[in-house]
């Protein structure tokens, strides 16, 4: 059997188990499923099927002149005749990320700006130059923007590149989306999001049921973004031109939390978390990292918080006690640019301040 037939086979296989509009063929060597991502190989015995990101093997088997097709929560394996095998593993949920001690964020990825105001135009700057870039380059922009006091930031942003821009959530409760007091969407929306003529945003069901949204808005991220080819997938995941990320007081990124499994979990794409009523659904840390621009912005202070968000941001950057446990945001540091105000950065030390 030469790699053409064994592609073709292994292919039809795969979208007949799992149905086209999940399955997408990347190129003429590789497929995705999800975040399962096939690559044809020769070897020695033949041609080899291999999944590019696979971190843990589950499951191992060839055989010669048959057709074997095994798929599970936990692993895939099909093989083919004449020594051309398949094979595959996921564990959507398995913790793979260590919660060891980090070295302190970069100084040259660390900005400091005078006030709130400069964050907010720095940020909509960020924002505007990343769409036009990818617009340029690839003819679209995928963005991905938490809750919180960055959607004020957005106030005054948008242009042409709307109409190209598909804009998924980094984290939403599980609430009706036009439920202006609880919904990310609906604030959005209030704020900047209806100007933003044209843009193709991913919300949710509306429903209270976190697993099931969580399952939901990866399924359409693969559908309506990664199958229509706006929204690339590398090892697995998927490529945002552009994640915009907030930091709460105990270190949460998106919806995870110190102390719980979801920061250490290696998957999903999106995450249910049951921590508060609602629920809510949330990116995984690695979809995060792997965005071609992860940017976090702090700022703002109020007589009860003088130094605003001093005291976090030292945590976050600086401390190199902190874990993925103790403070999420230190799985940022190594990728993350940090826009902040003189208030949140007053704490780092001269090396960030001067």
């Amino acid at each position: 059997m030469d790699i053409d037939t064994a592609r073709s086979q292994v292919y039809n296989i795969m979208v007949k188990r799992e149905g086209s509009h999940l399955f997408k063929k990347e190129n003429r060597n590789q497929f995705c499923h999800g975040r399962l991502c096939y690559s044809a190989q020769r070897s020695s015995t033949g041609v080899s099927f291999a999944p590019l990101f696979l971190t843990l093997r589950l499951s191992s088997l060839t055989m010669r002149g048959s057709y074997s097709l095994f798929l599970s929560f936990f692993s895939f394996t099909a093989t083919l005749s004449t020594g051309f095998v398949v094979q595959s593993s996921s564990n959507p949920g398995t913790r793979l990320f260590s919660s060891t001690k980090t070295p302190s964020a970069p100084v040259a990825n660390v900005v400091v700006l005078k006030d709130a105001d400069a964050v907010g135009a720095k940020i909509r700057s960020i924002v505007e130059e990343a769409a036009q870039k990818a617009v340029k380059e690839r003819g679209s922009f995928a963005l991905a923007i938490p809750g919180g006091s960055i959607l004020k930031m957005l106030v005054g942003s948008g242009g042409d590149w709307t109409t190209k821009t598909h804009l998924v959530y980094v984290n939403h409760k599980c609430v009706d989306m036009h439920d202006e007091d609880l919904a990310t969407h609906a604030k959005a929306k209030k704020l900047f999001l209806s100007k933003w003529k044209g843009c193709n945003t991913i919300v949710l069901d509306g429903t209270g049921n976190g697993k099931a949204e969580a399952k939901a808005y990866e399924t359409k991220i693969a559908i309506r973004l990664v199958d229509e080819g706006v929204l690339p997938v590398e090892h697995g995941l998927p490529i945002f031109d552009l994640a915009l990320i907030g930091v709460g007081d105990d270190g949460h990124i998106g919806s995870l939390y110190p102390d719980r499994d979801e920061v250490l979990m290696d998957g999903p794409w999106v995450l249910p978390v049951d921590m508060k009523d609602p629920p809510s659904i949330t990116l995984s840390l690695p979809v995060m990292k792997a965005a071609k621009q992860v940017v976090i912005a702090a700022c703002g202070v109020s007589d009860k918080y003088p130094q605003g968000k001093s005291a976090g941001m030292r945590r976050a950057i600086v401390d190199e006690e902190e874990t993925l446990s103790s403070f999420p945001a230190v799985g940022l540091r190594d990728v993350a640019t940090w826009i902040m105000d003189e208030a949140a950065a007053s704490k780092l030390g001269d090396a960030y301040t001067k």
